[in-house]
């Protein structure tokens, strides 16, 4: 497959169907499907609500939708500027290995450099090594001294209940 009519761009309202499918293709080859429960309707809000928590990149190949980019803004307190969290990087197999992942990746580098960011992150799960192999060609670290957690559902719920005046 020819990367020659390759087109990166914003996501618009209209592509919500489009960014659920590609999701939904994410979580299925992360072997996640049954932890999917974003609807169109949450999506929409979050990248275009009156207050948008995120953005999102769609990456086209011949006219059709390859894969996306679905990233937010982070800060370091550390070097003083933002960053950007890139949430998920998916191209569909069949667009796998001509350099989508690439150019959207490239063009995220663009906006974070546009946005005087310092610095770009994300997470892969430590089974995807073709994944981790891409990113260290890119010149992407891991942290391998840090820890990823996560606070949600009940756990959320019971810690934002605890009495916080002192």
């Amino acid at each position: 497959m020819s990367n020659s009519n390759t087109v990166i761009r914003n996501a618009t309202p209209a592509d919500i169907p489009l960014v659920m499918e590609l999701i939904r293709a994410l979580a299925e080859y992360e072997k996640l499907s049954d932890r999917v429960t974003a609807t169109p309707d949450l999506i929409e809000q979050a990248l275009f609500g009156p207050r948008p928590m995120a953005e999102c990149l769609i990456a086209e190949s011949d006219n059709c939708a390859a894969g996306f980019a679905l990233f937010f803004h982070n800060f370091s307190t550390f070097i003083g500027k933002p960053g950007i969290y890139l949430e998920d990087l998916f191209v569909k197999p069949e667009f796998r290995g001509c350099g989508l992942g690439k150019a959207l990746l490239a063009r995220l580098a663009q906006i974070a450099l546009e946005r005087d960011c310092g610095r770009m992150e994300w997470a892969v799960v430590d089974w995807n090594e073709p994944s981790i192999k891409f990113y260290r060609a890119l010149g992407a670290e891991s942290l391998d001294d840090w820890e990823i957690f996560r606070l949600k559902g009940q756990a959320l719920v019971a810690l934002a209940m605890t009495h916080t005046s002192v």
